[in-house]
């Protein structure tokens, strides 16, 4: 089934941290440097702040996670997986939350090119679809051939949605989220079609 499913894929969206690269961010402490609670989105609750203390709290997400794209490593199996989708034609974007020059110092580091990523500032943030709405536009694709693949409630909510078949990444076959994916991974290697491994 999900073999079937993932062969019709025309184009793969991916999240970035915890999906793509471990950039070992400490959500717990963030969350604490700008007293956002426990169950809230981090930028959620900052656009619910008093305009004058928005800008302090989103210079302490980017100084995490400025630091966690200078340490981010690749997830087992992540790199391989978009060589083989490149050498397969199959588009492939990035879409996160992080502040766009995070992701591009992250892909840099890490020597990762890709036709079109977008961050924070280029869409409104996951669960909204917007911006795997606007990846499918540019691409010109029919949104039901397209992925989303990520490991968290809101890259799963996006990719519903959006309309797009949403592919949870899950190493540590925790669970937490399978309800709300098409289909659910543990390896990169699940993720292509037996032809393009």
């Amino acid at each position: 089934m999900a073999q079937r499913t993932l062969a019709a894929l025309q184009g793969v969206i991916f999240d970035l941290d915890g999906t793509l690269v471990d950039s070992r961010l400490d959500f717990r402490e963030i969350r604490e440097a700008v007293g956002c609670p426990a169950g809230t989105g981090v930028l959620e609750f900052i656009a619910g702040l008093p305009a004058d203390q928005q800008a302090a709290a989103h210079a302490v997400v980017l100084r995490h996670e400025m630091a966690g794209a200078q340490r981010a490593q690749w997830m087992p199996g992540a790199e391989s997986c978009l060589e083989r989708l490149k050498a397969s034609h199959v588009p492939i974007a990035i879409l996160t939350r992080n502040a766009r020059e995070v992701a591009e110092l992250t892909l840099h580091r890490l020597g990762v090119k890709v036709e079109c990523l977008l961050g924070r500032e280029d869409a409104a943030p996951k669960p909204a679809p917007d911006g795997l709405l606007k990846i499918a536009r540019q691409w010109r694709l029919p949104v039901a051939r397209l992925a989303y693949v990520g490991d968290f409630r809101f890259d799963l909510e996006a990719a519903r949605q959006a309309g797009m078949t949403g592919i949870y990444y899950d190493p540590v076959c925790s669970g937490a989220h399978a309800e709300l994916a098409d289909i659910v991974i543990h390896h990169f290697d699940e993720l292509l079609p037996a032809g393009k491994r």
